[in-house]
């Protein structure tokens, strides 16, 4: 059964549930729920694990991770990154992600859309580096995503990826290289970026902060960078993640600015949008901006937590 049909059989199904509510209302049976609930699928950004927003949940919708190809934190964490560190032995230990892709981000993701599109609407949200992975899978299943977020995320369209868009101009002020005072390993050697995320050196904390989470607390910094994973694969951000106009280009989509952005830059940022408009004039992004970092702390959320409930009403 192609796409396009199972989401028409599931629509017909679900108005077959309506029905049978009333039937059992009339007579005098248990009622059945017979309304659409929407499904938030969140794809993690660079060294994110599979993670979803409870508050959404509270307020009536579902909400679930992707859990991406060589993600889990029980495949990337070792004693050696424990405290003592041995980064010896870190700097040594095989990758999950060494041979992982994009196609393996975007095949983990559609899978996660398939089963969550049998229940109703979804909301297909993607943050940073997770932009690329979004873009693929609302490309393969367009009839499957109903809208398409982008949180300060990498939405690429005239440059094939986002390894590109870091060459620009808009990234000029981009502090993302701060990652670089962490680095464990050669990347050559191991087939992926491996960071120190856990290290206690006031540099690189400092600098982590000014690119990541400037505002936040030091507290705020330490857990955000706690739930990250060591290991990034070096073919994602590299690989062409630009999606064609007469699939994910007909996909509503939103884009969420992240108005203190230094890791992607406000003006990368307004220059991807305005490069995916002239692409798909007829499907513009729907924009609204955040007063925040690349990485919001809890309070700075909840305004994303705000926008992304009042898309789904």
């Amino acid at each position: 059964m192609s796409d396009p049909t199972r989401r028409k059989t599931f629509r017909m199904a679900t108005v077959a549930g309506a029905l049978g509510v009333q039937a059992a209302a009339v007579a005098g049976g248990p009622p059945r729920r017979g309304k659409e609930v929407t499904t938030f699928v969140f794809v993690t950004g660079s060294n994110g694990v599979a993670s979803a927003d409870p508050e959404l949940t509270l307020r009536g919708h579902r909400s679930v991770g992707v859990s991406l190809p060589g993600h889990g934190p029980e495949e990337q964490f070792h004693v050696a990154y424990q405290a003592p560190q041995d980064l010896e032995t870190l700097a040594a230990l095989p990758s999950p992600v060494t041979r992982v892709t994009l196609d393996d981000y975007v095949t983990a993701t559609v899978d996660t859309v398939r089963r969550a599109a049998r229940h109703g609407r979804v909301v297909l949200v993607g943050g940073s580096l997770g932009g690329s992975t979004v873009t693929k899978a609302a490309d393969a299943v367009p009839d499957l995503v109903d809208l398409l977020v982008y949180d300060a995320a990498f939405c690429c369209t005239e440059l094939r990826s986002p390894a590109e868009y870091l060459e620009t101009p808009e990234n000029a002020g981009s502090l993302a290289g701060s990652v670089l005072g962490a680095l464990v390993g050669d990347p050559r050697e191991l087939g992926a970026i491996r960071v120190n995320w856990r290290t206690n050196d006031p540099d690189f904390l400092a600098a982590a902060k000014a690119a990541f989470m400037a505002g936040g607390t030091d507290g705020e910094l330490l857990a955000m960078l706690n739930t990250l994973l060591p290991d990034e694969s070096l073919l994602v951000s590299g690989a062409d993640a630009r999606g064609r106009p007469h699939a994910w280009g007909r996909v509503p989509r939103v884009y969420i600015r992240h108005s203190r952005d230094r890791v992607i830059p406000i003006a990368l940022q307004d220059r991807m949008i305005r490069e995916a408009d002239a692409a798909t004039p007829g499907n513009r992004f729907k924009v609204f901006t955040v007063d925040t970092s690349h990485a919001p702390t809890p309070k700075d959320y909840r305004q994303i937590t705000d926008i992304l409930d009042k898309l789904a009403r």
